[in-house]
Parts: structure tokens; sequence; C-alpha cells
């Protein structure tokens, strides 16, 4: 990113203050470390490449606030922090917020790829809708704030991309008994996304069903929305089911 008015916004989106610890995934060369560093008690820097890590404590040794850690997000301790400001690695997109999920976030305010960003605001019935999007439904709200065209990158990718932010729900829309099994089953029915949810079901319970033949359809039969497609269920209707599955 060489628009440092982009990286001015994203710092102003996430409210920082004095007592705020912010996470920064793939640090890269360090410019937007530099403006969380500027505004925040701690800003803690991830970057996966050497190279680049040998980088950014050479630029920001100055910074006493910046604690730079080299390794895998998803692999390294990572100190308590309250809030995300990062551009992070687009093919890390999904997992990262699904990890994010996982956290006590007051806030996250990220750069996504456009189309990435249009599945998890998707409404239902739409091509964008998807299990991203039901699952980012229970778990937070997601604004769209502005558009990042792709000349504000260097090397330019070849898309376009925004800036959003995530707040958590709290309470969530829905209760869950099971996360684990909504995500499942929410990915699992999406794979047949045109089809009943009679049909589109069927593997999901087969994988899943240790009983017999007889009782897997017996389950199958006790669900509702059995008749609906399932590009056409809320996401409501997915947590009722998965709900169902745990009884």
């Amino acid at each position: 990113m060489v628009e440092a008015s982009i990286l001015q916004n994203m710092v102003d989106y996430a409210s920082l203050g004095s007592k705020d610890v912010a996470l920064d995934v793939g640090a890269g060369l360090g410019f937007l470390t530099r403006f969380l560093a500027n505004k925040c008690e701690c800003a803690l820097a991830v970057e996966s490449d050497a190279k680049l890590v040998k980088v950014l404590r050479e630029e920001l040794k100055n910074l006493s606030n910046i604690k730079i850690i080299e390794g895998d997000v998803f692999k390294v301790h990572i100190p308590q922090f309250n809030k995300v400001v990062s551009i992070p690695p687009y093919n890390i997109s999904s997992a990262l917020l699904l990890w994010l999920f996982r956290q006590n976030l007051d806030c996250a305010v990220l750069i996504f790829q456009k189309e990435f960003a249009d599945r998890l605001v998707a409404s239902v019935g739409s091509g964008d809708y998807g299990w991203l999007t039901v699952v980012t439904y229970h778990h937070v709200e997601v604004e769209i704030l502005d558009g990042v065209p792709r000349w504000m990158f260097c090397p330019q990718p070849e898309v376009d991309s925004v800036v959003i932010r995530l707040k958590p729900k709290k309470p969530p829309p829905f209760i869950l008994k099971s996360e684990t099994l909504f995500k499942q089953l929410t990915q699992s029915l999406f794979t047949h996304r045109n089809r009943k949810v009679r049909n589109a079901i069927v593997p999901f319970i087969g994988i899943t069903c240790t009983a017999n033949v007889k009782s897997a359809a017996k389950t199958i039969e006790s669900l509702p929305f059995l008749d609906k497609r399932v590009r056409e269920l809320a996401p409501e209707d997915f947590g009722v089911m998965a709900n169902a599955l745990v009884e």
C-alpha cells in the first residue's frame, strides 16, 4: 500500500487510543505499523517473511511501542490485543476471518479483495451468498467503508479492494449449541446451493450420522426447511438446523 491517506483512514476507522493494542497481520515494510504506533499503546507487527522481518526491525527500531513477531499468525504466540488494523495477504482472507471470530476483539479494520468483501455482506439468495456469509453474519457486523483501487498498491494487483470494519455481535443474533457443527453443516450444504435441503443434506448426514440408513433417513425427515433450496435459507435457518442435529 503506497497511498498514505488510506493508512490514515484505517487508523481513524479503528478509533485507536492510547490504551489500545493493535495487531497488524502481514506487516510487510511497516508503513501501516508506523501509523498504528503513533496512536496506540502498542502495535504488534506479525510477518512471516524473514527478509521483511529484517527490514521491519531496521526501519522501526526507533519506535519502542512496536513488537515485531516473526512467523505464521496462526501458529506463533500473539500477545493479547483488542483491535486489528491490517492489510493481510489475500490468500489467507478466509482463514484469517475465521481466526478473528475466535479472538476477543473490539473491532477489526482490514483491506480485503472487493469480491471477497462482497461475499461477507451478500443478501440471501444472491450469487455471492454462501457459507462464509452465513458464518460471518453470526459473529460480526460488517461495514464496507472505502474503495481501494489497485493503483494504490505497488506492485499493482489484478483486483480492486475495499476497507472493511468488523465489530463483534454481542450477544450473537442466535444461539448455537455447536459452532463447529454449524460451520461444517453450512459449508456442506452450500456445495449443493441450488438443491433442496432434503437432497443437499444427505452427504452431510451420511458422514456425521453413525447409525444405519433407516436412522439417517429419520433424522433428515425430522429437520425443518427440507423443501427450501439451500440458497434461500437465512443464516438463522442454518442455526436452527444445526441445533436440531445436536439434539
